[in-house]
């Protein structure tokens, strides 16, 4: 079953109508049962992927701070093939990312084929962050927008499968996490005075997230928004998100496999002779 809402562009969505508790109908010891298995299937079709060597994987991931990025993104890695992977978050860009366009600095980190990366932020930030503290005047980052289409209608033309995903938490639930890390000395290294000047801003980034989910969600390139209030339930949704992204390739790379393993046995029987 979707455990993510779909954007595809058809219809706008309001992220006060997107619930940010669901559960699927799963106790969390089931939810974490499946995505599992999920996981195990992510595993195999990540290496047919990297082996096949036909098409890359790029993740995207937003979401508010502590939403979940880093969490979800280490639940990928548990079942990910070390040789084929790699994470590229995106923070302040440098005196020379900002000397070019705001896309220079994120075409450099997208995947090779065979290859898959994730993007923890992404080049959304220059219509959200960019947007809510006037980094640049508002005709600038509207136009983003259609930057961006264009961007991703490249990647997809070069065999990128594209997964993009919006982690939404209540405001709620973010007051209990950023409390939380006061409380775990592990996770003191985490505490900022600037996540909670942030949240001065939730209506604000509310805006952006709709306009840049609205604006970019294509039937090629979905968004997939996540109820993220439940980290076992937002680590579900990512892995069924990501399994049935590859799913539909995984034919055609065994195939592509098997001509291979013939080509090289033929080698062989060749050079034995």
């Amino acid at each position: 079953m979707p455990y993510a809402t779909v954007l595809n562009g058809t219809a706008p969505v309001k992220l006060a109508d997107q619930s940010t508790d669901k559960k699927g109908g799963l106790s969390k010891d089931e939810g974490i049962e499946a995505a599992e298995a999920l996981g195990k299937e992510f595993a195999e079709l990540e290496d047919l992927l990297f082996y096949a060597g036909e098409h890359a994987l790029l993740i995207v991931f937003q979401g508010r701070d502590t939403s979940g990025k880093d969490g979800a993104i280490r639940k990928i890695l548990d079942f990910s093939n070390a040789q084929s992977i790699r994470v590229a978050p995106f923070k302040v860009p440098t005196e020379m990312e900002q000397s070019h366009d705001f896309l220079w600095r994120i075409h450099q980190k997208v995947p090779a084929r065979g290859e898959v990366v994730i993007f923890n932020r992404s080049h959304y930030e220059d219509v959200l962050i960019a947007r809510v503290h006037k980094l640049v005047p508002k005709e600038v980052w509207k136009r983003r927008y259609t930057s961006i289409r264009h961007f991703e209608k490249l990647l997809l033309d070069n065999r990128t499968i594209l997964a993009k995903i919006f982690l939404n938490i209540s405001k709620d639930e973010q007051e209990k996490r950023l409390l939380a890390r006061e409380e775990e000395t592990e996770k003191a290294w985490k505490l900022s005075v600037g996540d909670w000047k942030e949240r001065e801003n939730w209506d604000d980034y509310t805006q952006a997230y709709e306009d840049a989910l609205n604006e970019c969600a294509t039937p090629e390139a979905p968004w997939h928004v996540i109820p993220a209030d439940h980290k076992w339930y937002r680590n579900l949704a990512v892995a069924e998100i990501l399994v049935e992204a590859l799913r539909p390739y995984r034919k055609d790379w065994l195939r592509s496999l098997e001509e291979l393993g013939a080509e090289r046995k033929a080698e062989l029987a060749k050079f034995r002779k």
